[in-house]
């Protein structure tokens, strides 16, 4: 199994084919200077099988595989999220250890139905002065959090976990540093009012890739790992393995 670790500071299941957007096609049409399925299908050439699975219904993580021009499915894990963590937080265990086994057990649960498949979990956890955050249960959670997060830097602890054939293949960690101003609470009230529930969405409370970024004074690390997916690792990952050409 390969592990790497990157710092900068069974049940009723969904199942969805994702594709590119036309918003997606346009920004990688003009990226890669031409039409980008003629484009993408020559650069990438992704074998039929083993077939992409994400364990995940986060969108943002949708959009980071779909932006990269990859064919994969979605199925999300049903997984004991509170309970994990608990256990982690009993034995003592860092939020690294409790992200990566978050994320392997989405990975597992999923490849236990799919066990042909390269399945891919991630997940997620804030960490402010040892303090771990959860997604907000409401708006008034919301504000109370980016309130304890305001001027002050957080670490965005992210897994990602492939597995195929009951193996956990590979695993990799990234944890982006960010710094949010100290932004007044007029200036919180009309952003929660302007993003509303989807703050919700995320265990900071924000969107990096929209007015999220108003927040912030300073961010260290890969965007896509901000996003929940460290992207550039998984693709070397794949790459490596055959799924993607090298």
């Amino acid at each position: 199994m390969q592990v790497s670790r990157h710092l900068s500071r069974p049940g009723s299941v969904r199942r969805r084919t994702c594709a590119l957007t036309t918003a997606t096609r346009l920004w990688l049409g003009a990226w890669c200077g031409g039409d980008t399925a003629a484009t993408l299908n020559g650069m990438l050439v992704q074998r039929e099988s083993p077939r992409l699975v994400l364990a995940s219904a986060s969108t943002s993580r949708r959009a980071v595989l779909s932006a990269a021009g990859l064919r994969f499915d979605v199925r999300p894990a049903d997984v004991d999220e509170t309970a994990i963590k608990r256990v982690a937080r009993s034995e003592g265990a860092d939020a690294a250890t409790a992200a990566l086994r978050l994320a392997d057990a989405k990975a597992a649960w999923v490849a236990a139905v799919e066990p042909d498949a390269m399945v891919i979990g991630a997940d997620q956890i804030l960490v402010c002065n040892g303090a771990w955050f959860d997604k907000p249960a409401d708006l008034a959670a919301a504000r109370t959090q980016l309130q304890t997060l305001r001027g002050r830097a957080h670490i965005l602890t992210t897994a990602v976990v492939c597995r195929r054939c009951g193996e956990r293949l590979w695993q990799h960690i990234a944890e982006p540093r960010l710094v949010m101003r100290p932004f007044s609470d007029p200036f919180l009230d009309a952003y929660l009012a302007l993003e509303g529930d989807h703050v919700l969405g995320s265990v900071g409370a924000y969107r990096l890739e929209g007015p999220g970024a108003h927040l912030f004074t300073r961010v260290d690390g890969e965007h896509t790992a901000i996003l929940g997916l460290p992207l550039l690792p998984l693709l070397e990952f794949l790459r490596q393995s055959g799924v993607l050409p090298a």
